[in-house]
């Protein structure tokens, strides 16, 4: 059986169940996670875990996900707008650093690699763009080169996004984001880069297609999968409140803080209908047979012979 480091057992009054870590939500591990909800051993554990972002992360939380949960790569899946919008709370809440430390260490934390990648890339941008009147987009365009990123992004939300819905926008992801979601996949292909935790904002769309692809290459069945992407709709509810401020202030309503119960079933079946199943779609964004058999060699259980 392979050597996978079971998480350090704690006093049940010391750590929440459903949030095992002080300041990450959303976090667990998703071989675990399919491997109890399938009651068989089918993903390595130990190895692919998912969040929402971590960079408020307490000392004690940054300890754990080294030493506990040996978590060797962080895969950021977001946009520069968010890395922007984080940085500048952190400075707002510099002063006065808060009392668990979290504001003391930098974003990034020391002995972990980091890959950014920007998920919805340039591709899918354009893709949003062509959505848009003539006169929003003279508008955004306008607001852009002004430097108000934010209502022009919120125009997008109010007109494209919101009625494209988490589905239509799972399907402009698959269509239009080929190259950033091959050079993501690419990080599992390395032994060396796990355990691995992916995360974008909320650990719920972005990543949640990104997990669901390793899973339907993994033949994993579907009511599994959708098991563990529902999860983040209960997970993520303590930050319901400025979760939403956020969603709203791109034009966006609570339908994006939830998890919609079709939602794997209906990427699987886009991308077996307009690509002939998985294995075709990674093809033909480039990530080719041998990094799949990569992938599922890193990733597949390990049985006893």
């Amino acid at each position: 059986m392979a050597n996978v480091k079971a998480p350090v057992e704690v006093d049940p009054g010391k750590e929440n169940v459903r949030h095992p870590l002080d300041n990450i939500l959303n976090f667990r591990d998703v071989g675990k996670t399919i491997n109890d909800f399938l009651g068989e051993k089918r993903v390595a554990e130990g190895r692919l875990y998912r969040s929402a972002r971590p960079d408020d992360a307490t000392p004690s939380d940054r300890v754990r996900l080294r030493e506990e949960y040996n978590i060797k790569t962080i895969l950021d899946l977001r946009t520069v707008t968010e890395h922007e919008n984080q940085a500048k709370k952190r400075e707002a809440l510099a002063a006065p650093v808060q009392s668990n430390g979290t504001l003391a260490e930098p974003v990034k934390i020391p002995g972990i690699n980091y890959l950014e990648v920007n998920i919805n890339g340039k591709g899918f941008e354009r893709s949003l763009l062509w959505r848009l009147s003539t006169w929003s987009l003279a508008k955004l365009l306008t607001l852009t080169a002004f430097g108000y990123r934010m209502e022009a992004v919120s125009i997008l939300g109010r007109e494209v996004l919101q009625p494209r819905g988490l589905i239509g926008l799972g399907f402009d992801s698959i269509d239009h984001c080929g190259p950033e979601i091959a050079e993501s996949l690419r990080a599992f292909t390395s032994l060396p880069n796990y355990g691995i935790l992916v995360h974008c904002t909320q650990g719920k769309d972005r990543t949640g297609l990104i997990i669901a692809l390793i899973l339907f290459l993994l033949e994993i069945p579907l009511s599994a999968i959708t098991n563990d992407y529902c999860m983040s709709e209960e997970e993520l509810l303590p930050e319901k409140e400025s979760r939403m401020a956020e969603i709203q202030s791109i034009g966006l309503t609570e339908e994006f803080a939830r998890c919609p119960k079709d939602w794997v079933e209906k990427m699987d079946e886009y991308i077996r209908e307009r690509y002939g199943g998985v294995q075709e779609y990674c093809r033909v964004i480039g990530f080719g047979d041998l990094e799949q058999e990569s992938l599922l060699l890193n990733l597949t259980h390990k049985r006893d012979v």
